[in-house]
């Protein structure tokens, strides 16, 4: 294993001369298609029209009305409602809206053709000299993102956020410049990334999640999390659990070049002691043993970066998390209500209930990605004293759970959810939204689950008293 001395890392960073891709080769291409109208497809079509390249925009449904106007505006060609195959075979090179997934009828018509097909992250990356830090994992990342690019910027450097956290990485180094970017990377967009060469790569954990995706092999999905790496050479920088046995065995039978930086939360690695101390020593606010290791991963980067302790220390203290990630919500006569709508998957609804120790009133359910709920059962046994299921088909985690938890109640109406709760807490028990399931069968996306989280919580709250459950 490959420590570093990290006092020398700033200059050697600094002497660093990023492309953002590995080739200087000059890329040719006359003709782009875009899968996908959405944030991260309209912001690859103005990249690649300001390149000068002919683009093409091809949705298989709606664009929403302001991606629409924003293509219109720019005179972007564009369909929605399916796709022209011939137009889009007509392209030197496909970008492929992460969501879209390799079994599209269209994408094996791209790569019958043998078309390249690439990622926005790969795309955009071809037009900035800026160091890119990648964040990934099953869990943890976009607080880790975040946290990051607060500390990076209290530090003073000149720095931007984007990829899974909903900016479009291509638009802002369209209409921004900025000297670092910290990308947040789900395992979709590190498949359609190929020379994009990372100068700080951050892996916090490898769980079981979109195995649908992968044909139910781990092994699949960790390979597409630890592409995160390729290209990095000795003098890029990898920061990693130790403690998580996928990323270990992962390690055991590859040897990676970068410059590697484990953190534990079991045993502090020699060199990390003093990511504890500034932890330790900061007023950091967000609850959990994994915020606490994600802050560290952020400090271990602010620390690479020349963000002196101080700053760091500072940068903790004023960071107040990010929306749906263990959030409070409020409180109601004694019961406190926190949002964690973001724990899409098992592991996730794991460490959030973790969290706590006063007894908890589980809110879970939702659309079940072929979830194993087992490893949960001894935790939920001791911790929860009851469980709300909101979702059209809670069937396999009631079936799972009834063993467990008693009661256990059904629901598709979240103020239902808030009502039941109330009748079955006491003063200091804890109301935690934390589905274990994606969100799709009752609302958009998880966002918007934590939001209607939330309005039901506050009317409650407005309620002259708690509401009662027939």
């Amino acid at each position: 294993m490959n420590n570093c001395n990290k006092k020398t890392l700033p200059l050697a960073l600094s002497k660093r001369d990023y492309s953002g891709c590995t080739s200087r080769k000059e890329f040719r291409m006359k003709k782009i298609a875009i899968l996908g109208g959405g944030e991260s497809g309209t912001g690859a079509a103005l990249l690649a029209q300001a390149k000068g390249l002919a683009v093409f925009v091809s949705d298989i449904g709606k664009i929403s009305a302001p991606y629409k106007e924003v293509l219109l505006a720019h005179g972007i060609a564009f369909e929605e409602d399916g796709h022209t195959q011939a137009r889009i075979l007509a392209a030197d090179e496909v970008v492929k809206s992460p969501g879209i997934p390799n079994s599209a009828p269209i994408v094996l018509a791209i790569q019958q053709a043998k078309l390249p097909i690439v990622d926005e992250i790969e795309f955009a990356s071809r037009y900035t000299k800026a160091f890119l830090i990648g964040i990934t994992g099953t869990n943890g990342k976009t607080t880790t993102a975040h946290l990051t690019y607060h500390l990076l910027k209290k530090g003073g450097l000149n720095v931007g956020l984007a990829g899974n956290v909903g900016a479009s990485f291509a638009k802002m180094v369209l209409e921004e410049t900025h000297d670092y970017y910290v990308l947040e990377l789900s395992n979709f967009q590190l498949e359609g990334m190929h020379q994009c060469q990372l100068a700080i790569g951050c892996l916090l954990n490898i769980t079981p999640d979109h195995l649908d995706r992968y044909q139910g092999k781990m092994e699949a999905y960790a390979q597409a999390k630890f592409r995160l790496l390729q290209n990095m050479t000795a003098q890029e920088h990898f920061i990693y659990n130790q403690d998580d046995p996928n990323i270990r065995g992962y390690l055991q039978k590859h040897d990676l070049p970068p410059c590697q930086h484990p953190l534990s939360a079991q045993q502090p690695s020699a060199g990390a002691e003093d990511t504890l101390r500034l932890l330790a020593t900061s007023s950091f606010q967000l609850q959990g043993a994994h915020n606490a290791f994600n802050a560290r991963v952020a400090i271990t980067v602010a620390q690479l970066l020349g963000v002196n302790e101080k700053t760091i220390q500072t940068g903790l203290g004023t960071f107040t998390g990010v929306p749906h990630r263990l959030a409070w919500v409020g409180e109601i006569g004694g019961v406190h209500f926190y949002n964690d709508s973001k724990a899409t998957n098992v592991a996730a609804a794991y460490v959030a209930l973790e969290s706590f120790t006063q007894p908890i009133i589980w809110v879970a359910g939702g659309y079940n990605k072929g979830n194993d709920y087992s490893a949960i059962l001894p935790l939920a046994k001791k911790q929860v004293k009851a469980m709300i299921c909101l979702g059209k088909d809670n069937s396999a985690i009631i079936q799972a759970m009834q063993g467990a938890i008693k009661p256990i109640h059904e629901t598709q109406s979240m103020e239902r959810v808030v009502a039941i709760a109330l009748s079955l807490a006491q003063p200091g028990d804890v109301v935690l939204l934390a589905p274990a399931c994606a969100s799709f069968d009752l609302f958009k996306n998880f966002a918007e689950r934590g939001v209607c989280f939330e309005q039901a919580v506050l009317q409650a709250k407005r309620a002259p008293k708690p509401p009662k459950t027939s």
